[in-house]
């Protein structure tokens, strides 16, 4: 039994501000963060909960992966 989530939670920021955030399967996180780590040029294509975003590596400031979900109000 694989104890690895289903989806992640993402925050991408962009030089001059703009920052959105997703849940993302774990690959897609992984391979998000290869291609940033390699300084790839061009643009990277992300499945997300909500649906697909071209993100242009270049503009990318910075990216940050939860380490476990977190919500807001009460639950076990």
């Amino acid at each position: 039994m694989s104890t690895e989530p289903e989806s992640v939670r993402i925050e991408v920021a962009f030089a001059g501000g703009p920052i959105i955030a997703a849940n993302v399967a774990p690959a897609g996180a992984d391979a998000l963060e290869h291609a940033l780590a390699s300084a790839a040029q061009g643009t990277h294509q992300l499945d997300t909960d909500d649906g697909r975003v071209t993100l242009v590596l270049g503009r990318v400031a910075y990216m940050k992966r939860f380490a476990r979900d977190s919500k807001v109000g009460f639950g076990l």
